[in-house]
């Protein structure tokens, strides 16, 4: 006769054990769940772990499954911020409620809406500065970086080993971007498809020519170091240059930013005159329509500004 109680005991004991290894199971594979979207979650699809903890991780995977959210993971991987899609899109839509409640209770509530309007428009053109600072700043670098690379393959190494002995010896941006590179090559990508990938992130005719020489002299041969040798010098004449111009339109750039200042200062000498003075402008039509002509000729003005003291060299 079997026994039950013995029995019951057994079944018991035998669901408490699998209960515990399913804790742990469970456990263990959130754990490598977690580190796989921070993994995945990082700025760039071989961008360099930072150890940051990862904020909005449920916005941003949603995101990135998006169009939108395909074009923002771009862009930032091209600026070299650590910042996650779902993060950036957080945050300039928090800043666009601080704008709106700062601009609404300093002016008008209209002033509000096309404070906002500006913000989102300025989100974009964040992106766009940052991804120019860094093209800017690797630029700078590229002297050094021709002369590793011609050292190394005068020394007789291949052009992959020169391009890892220039991510040690080099800083940021320079550094991080190279590192992109030879893990892309270490993955089994071809050289020419990484170099195209490094300048379709950081657009420029200096690293344009160093890639092209770079590529030519891996298919046929032929003496790159001397090409090497000879674009260093080019690059470090164009890098003063550069410079020179840079200081140059440094007045001229300070004013573009100015003129918007001094609109809004004349927009609260006029508040400050007679209280509610722009709450009664913006509430007739003629009032807004000329409000949203001003603002639209203020961001005109500072575009051509910029466009006009955009020199190519």
């Amino acid at each position: 006769m079997v026994n039950l109680p013995l029995l019951t005991l057994g079944v018991t004991l035998i669901g408490c054990v699998l209960a515990v290894l399913g804790a742990v199971t469970y456990a263990a594979g959130r754990a490598q769940r977690q580190a796989l979207v921070e993994r995945m979650s990082r700025t760039g699809p071989l961008a360099i772990e930072s150890g940051r903890r990862r904020r909005f991780s449920g916005v941003d995977r949603r995101l990135r499954r998006t169009r939108l959210g395909k074009r923002i993971e771009r862009s930032l991987s091209a600026t070299g911020l650590e910042t996650t899609p779902g993060e950036y899109v957080v945050y300039v839509i928090a800043a666009l409620v601080v704008l709106y409640v700062v601009m609404a209770s300093v002016f008008a509530p209209f002033f509000g809406l096309i404070a906002a309007v500006i913000g989102l428009w300025g989100a974009g053109g964040f992106l766009d500065w940052q991804r120019m600072k860094r093209t800017e700043a690797f630029i700078n670098q590229l002297p050094e970086l021709t002369r590793v690379l011609a050292n190394a393959t005068q020394a007789g190494l291949a052009l992959r080993t020169a391009i890892g002995m220039a991510v040690e010896e080099l800083d940021d941006p320079a550094r991080e971007e190279l590192r992109r590179v030879a893990d892309q090559l270490a993955l089994g990508r071809s050289l020419d498809e990484a170099l195209d990938d490094l300048v379709g992130r950081l657009p420029s005719r200096e690293l344009t020519v160093l890639v092209s020489t770079l590529i030519l002299s891996n298919r046929a041969g032929g003496t790159i170091v001397s090409s090497l040798r000879n674009l260093t010098e080019t690059l470090e004449e164009r890098k003063e240059t550069r410079r020179e111009v840079t200081t140059l339109l440094s007045q001229v750039k300070v004013t573009a930013v100015a003129v918007p200042v001094l609109g809004m200062g004349f927009l609260l000498l006029i508040n400050g005159m007679r209280d509610g003075a722009l709450d009664d402008m913006t509430s007739a039509l003629g009032g807004r329509i000329a409000v949203v002509i001003a603002a639209g000729l203020y961001a005109l003005g500072f575009v051509l500004i910029n466009r006009l003291t955009r020199v190519r060299i």
